[in-house]
C-alpha cells in the first residue's frame, strides 16, 4: 500500500522542540518534493514548510522562520519536521505530502500525489 506516515507527535512545553518524521511506504519519497502542513480548529490548513525533490529548494511560513526546519536525504529515508521554540499557536494536527518529481516547492500546493494521515502536537503548559 503506498502511503506517507506521519509520527513524533506529542504534548510539549512552550519553547520545546518535537522532530516530526515522514516515512513513505511503498514508494521511495527521495523522488518527491515534501511538504508539510498543518491545520488547527477554527483555521484553515497552513503550508508550514517545503523542500524540493533535490533539497536545493526550501520555503517557509513567516510564522515558523528561524524555528524549523526541514531535511531529507537521496536515500529512502524520512523527511524530518525539526521543531523549536514552539509557541500554543503552533498547535495543530501536522500532515506531510509528497509530489512527485518536484523541483520547485510551493508552500500551499495542494497538487501533492500522497498525503499522510496526520499526527497531533499540543503546546500547552
Amino acid at each position: 500500500q503506498l502511503q506517507l506516515v506521519e509520527s513524533g507527535g506529542g504534548l510539549v512545553q512552550p519553547g520545546g522542540s518535537l522532530r516530526l518524521s515522514c516515512a513513505a511506504s511503498g514508494f521511495s519519497l527521495r523522488f518527491y518534493a515534501v511538504n508539510w502542513y498543518r491545520s488547527a480548529p477554527g483555521k484553515e490548513r497552513e503550508g508550514v514548510i517545503c523542500i524540493s525533490r533535490d533539497g536545493e529548494i526550501q520555503n517557509y511560513a513567516d510564522s515558523v522562520k528561524g524555528r524549523f526546519t526541514i531535511s531529507r536525504d537521496n536515500a529512502n529515508n524520512p523527511s524530518y519536521l525539526q521543531m523549536n521554540s514552539l509557541q500554543p499557536e503552533d498547535t495543530g494536527v501536522y500532515y506531510c505530502a509528497a509530489k512527485w518529481h518536484s523541483f520547485s516547492c510551493p508552500l500551499n500546493s495542494a497538487a501533492m500525489d500522497y498525503w499522510g494521515k496526520g499526527t497531533l502536537v499540543t503546546v500547552a503548559s
